[in-house]
């Protein structure tokens, strides 16, 4: 075949009903994509990468030796998804003379596969794709380029398509007095998804087939076949005797459920019946995803127990119980008291917030710590635990955070009016009764008020004395309230850098290394 991608080459194919051979053209870039590498490839690599994801973000909070293992089994599935796993893997073996090279053009439609004396005398393995990307599949299993078609092209339509992923194999005679015909067989054989045995009437007994390879097949009966060609060179009335002794063979060999199909490649008999099974083979998974798969999810068990079932509880994230113990290691509620004293009693000099106490601080971030580490890997608590601020860290936070609080305790201006009427009216009132007073000892006054006015401005006092007291007392609760708010908030601002954030970046690693080992074992 030319190496131009774009060329068009022609090959011929198997003699039609007219007993010609006729030649089609390949074009490689016609045939269909994806038919190696496709739909459960790319499934399974993006469980891998989920796998991998998982390592990376577990990172030294993982066991080192279930990386190690893990790892190892990330590097080998990818270099086998590398060459695909929708592909079925088929391999048509044999000994001398079994046709297993007709049979190779009959099932490919091609005449492809050297046959009779013109059969390589070295150790090769011819093979054919259904699918346009199976190139690095077959460097991996050892075919060598030039023994190595792709067989759609657009002439073919979706003639094909049933067969689209297979990869057909043409072995070595498995019975060739050249060694190296057998080393080749036998390194192949645990490759292939679908083993075809092909023998002919002559040799099926052979004992070589036997003893050297299906009875060591135990088990295996669902992925082989057994074709027993050229049944054209045997009376018709000689076949049924001739498979049930093939069948007899096989129940010996503790193969009991393998398929016989009987086919002539020279007259076309019983192919059409071999591709559809081999069409039911590409229709299951491949030996090579199967396995793959198996891998992957072992390997994210290791990874999945690495992680606990869920996190801690939203609720044990409030930081309201935290406030509450940083907020009594401060004395918050105390300088809110002083303050609202300082209020009421007018005076001028603001409190002071007093030393945040350490084991205070030191119970609150142990109660946190016990809350939010509750059912997780001790790495990861460990990990949490060094990320959230120590004892020393949290308590300079905190005094921190209080120091921009504003403490001045400020005089009420709606009291101080009220203080300053009432004096005012008080003075008056003095003033009235002492005229009074005078009047009634016989002095000679200017002018005498009534009664009912002295009382009532007396009265107005003792009134706006009262107001003065409630309105500072008002004030002195209002302003206590706001010192302990804004003080709760400074340590919640700092309980929620120090503790919180800290705490959540943790814990949203541990939640995504467990949703990547989810993803890896399939789990939605």
């Amino acid at each position: 075949m030319s190496d131009d991608p774009t060329s068009t080459t022609t090959v011929p194919v198997a003699p039609g009903a007219d007993g010609r051979t006729h030649e089609v053209p390949v074009v490689p870039d016609a045939a269909p994509a994806g038919a190696v590498r496709g739909a459960t490839t790319a499934a399974l690599v993006e469980r891998v990468d989920a796998l991998d994801g998982a390592l990376a973000v577990g990172g030294t909070r993982f066991d080192a030796d279930v990386v190690t293992r893990v790892g190892g089994t990330i590097d080998r599935v990818r270099e086998r998804l590398a060459l695909g796993v929708d592909h079925t893997v088929v391999a048509l073996a044999g000994g001398t003379g079994s046709g297993k090279s007709s049979l190779f053009n009959a099932v490919s439609r091609l005449q492809f596969a050297d046959v009779g004396v013109r059969r390589p005398t070295t150790s090769r393995v011819t093979a054919c794709v259904w699918g346009a990307d199976g190139g690095p599949l077959l460097d991996w299993i050892g075919v060598d380029p030039e023994h190595r078609i792709e067989r759609e092209s657009l002439l073919d339509g979706d003639s094909e398509a049933s067969l689209r992923g297979l990869v057909l194999l043409d072995l070595p005679d498995h019975d060739s007095i050249a060694p190296e015909h057998r080393e080749v067989v036998d390194r192949v054989l645990p490759q292939v998804d679908l083993l075809v045995w092909v023998v002919d009437p002559q040799k099926y007994a052979d004992d070589a087939l036997h003893s050297g390879y299906l009875r060591r097949m135990t088990g295996r009966d669902a992925s082989m076949l057994l074709v027993l060609n050229q049944v054209d060179t045997v009376p018709p009335e000689v076949r049924g005797d001739l498979v049930a002794d093939v069948r007899r063979l096989l129940v010996e060999d503790g193969l009991p459920d393998v398929q016989v199909h009987e086919v002539s490649a020279t007259t076309g008999d019983g192919v059409a019946g071999l591709r559809d099974a081999l069409a039911d083979a590409v229709a299951r998974r491949s030996v090579a995803a199967v396995h793959a798969d198996a891998e992957i999810a072992d390997a994210a068990r290791l990874v999945r127990a690495q992680v606990a079932p869920r996190e801690p509880a939203p609720s044990s994230l409030a930081v309201g119980v935290v406030v509450d113990r940083l907020s009594a290691a401060a004395g918050l509620t105390a300088v809110g008291d002083a303050v609202a004293a300082a209020v009421r009693g007018g005076a001028g000099e603001p409190p002071r917030l007093g030393e945040v106490h350490a084991d205070g601080v030191g119970l609150a971030r142990a109660s946190w710590l016990s809350s939010v580490t509750q059912g997780l890997p001790r790495p990861w608590a460990e990990d949490l635990r060094s990320r959230v601020a120590t004892t020393a860290e949290l308590r300079l936070a905190v005094t921190s955070a209080l120091a921009h609080v504003p403490l001045a305790a400020r005089r009420s201006r709606a009291a101080t009016t009220s203080l300053v009427l009432a004096a005012v009216a008080g003075l008056a009132g003095l003033v009235g009764a002492g005229l009074l007073l005078a009047e009634r000892l016989g002095a000679d006054v200017p002018w005498q008020p009534p009664t009912g006015a002295v009382a009532g401005v007396l009265a107005l006092s003792v009134l706006l004395l009262g107001v003065a007291t409630l309105v500072r007392r008002r004030a002195a609760s209002r302003r206590r309230a706001k010192v302990v708010a804004d003080g709760r908030a400074a340590i919640e601002s700092a309980a929620r850098s120090r503790l919180l954030t800290p705490t959540q970046d943790v814990l949203a690693e541990h939640r995504h290394a467990r949703e990547l080992a989810s993803r890896a074992l399939g789990e939605d």
